[in-house]
């Protein structure tokens, strides 16, 4: 494997998947909107490349090899892209999943106008979240990081109506000011240590400045995490997730599955394990805080997902919980704990693309779109239904749905901290997930429809007139994200699977 590094440099190697996406935008922006066929094979052909290309590095990076590219950027910051174990995890769930979400988008707008912008503004997408894994250093994580917020405001209002307008305002209002508390964080700590490169156990000059000015780290700790606790979707910065549910289903998979939550949460990976380190944080007294509001998030979005009818809404509650899952991990202070949080990072997009995957399938055959409306759904979309309960399962942590793995990982890390208290926090976050997802569940296999599924308005009747039970390219990714979420579950320990690769970063975070 280390043929590739011979073959292709650690610059070009670094910015090819970068330039696979991005140019794939620039070519999907220009062809027409009747070219169908040009525009599905330019993202489909570019997905697959850029996700073998992301395979061909595991070995190559968790062999040792880091492959780079610099330029200077301002004086004494460089603009740095890296690729190291912590990157791929989170660049590989985002290729994979702009893969089998382009598919499933390509069946979503299937006659609908104005596709050629949304599949542009989606490998922008795409490119900022690989630019924020692949930032070595803070300023160029901040970049992409907003690049992310400018490119993702056309998706959620893309259908251009008033409540569309709505949501597409309250998610610029909250992600442009979290993205001004982490400018004030950086350019704060930038002045006083100069430029941050991430290092797994922190950075030496922070750790000095920390036992220098322990008052002046806290305070720049705290402007970083509240930034990143806008898209990380934490208590009380959460409110522009569950309204953001207007927007097409594939945004709504890609927004909690594989990009906006995602980028939060990896944010706050690299500021406490990266740039301040375990120890430093834990003897400035951040950590203790930030796993109390995890934990309280963890239980505050499953409460409010108990109560909601509407099925996406549901959903974004349950990401509200299950992304604050991540963040308790990595707050624990354990390498048990922290490899658990990180293996979730990709558990928990494989499990939440499917349900969303599977919601925007009853609402587009059937027209169905709340909980009390899924009544006898088993008979008539068996497959849709059977990779719902697959996440469902995998949410509320039935073995051996990849949920199970990454929350008993949890849970031996609670068990192996100063912070106990947490093992009952993962109990009744379980009982809770039981309360909102079995009901469905048991509606869809085992309750009688009180009325025909059949006729719903505004659903086309090609939806209807077909030999599956619905249009293949938007039941296949369903169906194949629930079969991967079964198998990493099961094939856990197996080398390259998500908690082997959240382990082997762990190690380098608790040496």
């Amino acid at each position: 494997m280390t043929d590739l590094v011979d073959l292709m440099p650690g610059s070009l190697l670094v910015l090819a998947p970068l330039a696979i996406s991005l140019l794939t935008a620039v070519a999907v922006f220009l062809i027409p909107e009747g070219g169908v066929r040009s525009r599905s094979t330019v993202n489909l052909g570019a997905a697959v490349a850029k996700l073998g290309l992301i395979a061909l590095m595991v070995p190559v990076v968790v062999g040792g090899a880091r492959p780079e590219w610099r330029t200077a950027l301002l004086p004494g910051i460089d603009f740095v892209l890296r690729i190291e174990p912590l990157s791929l995890l989170f660049a590989g769930l985002s290729s994979l999943l702009w893969l089998l979400t382009t598919v499933y988008a390509i069946g979503y707008l299937e006659d609908r106008p104005h596709r050629s912008r949304f599949f542009g503004f989606f490998a922008l997408c795409v490119t900022a979240t690989v630019g924020i894994a692949f930032s070595g250093n803070l300023v160029t994580f901040l970049l992409f990081y907003e690049l992310l917020t400018l490119v993702t405001y056309p998706l959620v209002v893309h259908n251009g109506t008033a409540a569309a307008r709505r949501s597409g305002r309250l998610y610029m209002l909250y992600t442009l000011g979290g993205g001004l508390s982490l400018l004030t964080g950086i350019v704060w700590l930038s002045a006083l240590v100069g430029d941050v490169e991430f290092t797994p156990g922190g950075v030496e000059a922070v750790g000095a400045l920390a036992t220098d000015s322990p008052a002046t780290a806290v305070a720049i700790f705290a402007l970083m995490v509240a930034g990143l606790g806008v898209k990380a979707a934490l208590f009380p910065l959460h409110g522009w997730l569950p309204r953001a549910m207007v927007a097409p289903a594939p945004v709504s998979a890609l927004l909690h599955a594989v990009a906006v939550v995602k980028a939060g949460v990896f944010g706050l990976v690299r500021v406490i394990d990266d740039v301040y380190g375990v120890a430093v944080a834990s003897a400035l007294g951040v950590l203790t805080p930030l796993l109390v509001l995890a934990s309280f998030t963890v239980l505050y979005g499953s409460v409010r997902a108990l109560f909601q009818d509407d099925l996406k809404k549901r959903l974004a509650y349950s990401t509200v919980s299950q992304v604050s899952y991540i963040t308790l991990g990595i707050t624990l202070v354990t390498a048990v704990g922290t490899a658990g949080g990180l293996a979730h990072l990709v558990h928990q997009g494989l499990m939440k693309i499917t349900l969303f995957f599977c919601a925007g399938l009853f609402a587009e055959v059937l027209g169905i779109k709340t909980v009390s409306a899924l009544a006898g759904l088993g008979r008539r979309m068996p497959w849709t239904c059977a990779a719902f309960t697959v996440g469902a399962f995998g949410m509320i942590g039935v073995p051996p749905v990849a949920g199970f793995i990454s929350k008993w990982e949890l849970g031996l890390g609670a068990l192996d901290s100063e912070n106990q208290w947490v093992i009952w926090v993962l109990v009744a976050s379980a009982v809770l997930n039981s309360a909102y997802f079995l009901p469905p569940v048991v509606a869809m296999w085992f309750r009688r429809a009180e009325e025909s599924h059949e006729g719903s308005p505004g659903v086309p009747d090609r939806r209807r007139r077909r030999r599956l039970e619905a249009p293949a390219a938007l039941l296949a990714p369903a169906v194949i994200t629930a079969g991967l979420s079964l198998a990493v579950g099961i094939v856990a320990a197996a080398p390259y699977a998500p908690l082997a690769m959240a382990t082997f970063i762990a190690r380098g975070v608790f040496p």
